[in-house]
């Protein structure tokens, strides 16, 4: 396996196991209940939501927004992001989810009020503003964080020891 690939693999992998220790040690409060109820279920158990996400998001004052967010199944989250270009420091932001209608979840932060809004769609998650509405204009297609699996199945099925 080429350097590269390996190094990659490896980097996801501990990144992986990095977000399952941090989670699983954190407690954290639901913010809200959803208001829906029906359409929440409905959305929670059609989409396979579950994962690790990652994207580089638009930036008013910097390169871009480099994201990376952990949707664990009982509804916590850990979010990590970097203002390329103005900070090399990671941000980590950790809390709850819930899923409102129409495929839509609301994270909450733990420490702060902060809400963010995200649209689920098949292995990608699409930011919405803070008031649940998909941005529009020429980067509005930039807001897509796509699912990468922690451990993929080699193609052939076979483990190659």
């Amino acid at each position: 396996m080429p350097k590269l690939k390996l190094k990659y693999a490896l980097k996801t992998v501990f990144t992986g196991c990095f977000l399952t220790l941090t989670l699983a040690t954190q407690s954290v409060v639901f913010a809200q209940e959803p208001s829906d109820t029906h359409d929440a279920h409905h959305s929670q158990q059609t989409l396979d939501w579950p994962g690790i996400y990652n994207g580089f998001t638009p930036c008013d004052d910097c390169k871009g927004i480099k994201t990376t967010l952990a949707l664990n199944a009982n509804n916590s989250y850990i979010l990590i992001t970097q203002y390329v270009g103005r900070s090399p420091r990671d941000i980590t932001e950790k809390g709850k989810f819930i899923f409102s209608n129409q495929n839509t979840i609301i994270l909450t932060a733990r420490d702060s009020n902060l809400e963010r809004h995200y649209y689920v769609d098949e292995n990608k998650l699409v930011e919405l503003d803070k008031n649940g509405v998909h941005y529009s204009g020429k980067d509005a297609d930039r807001y897509v964080l796509r699912r990468n699996d922690v451990v993929k199945p080699p193609a052939d099925g076979h483990a190659g020891h």
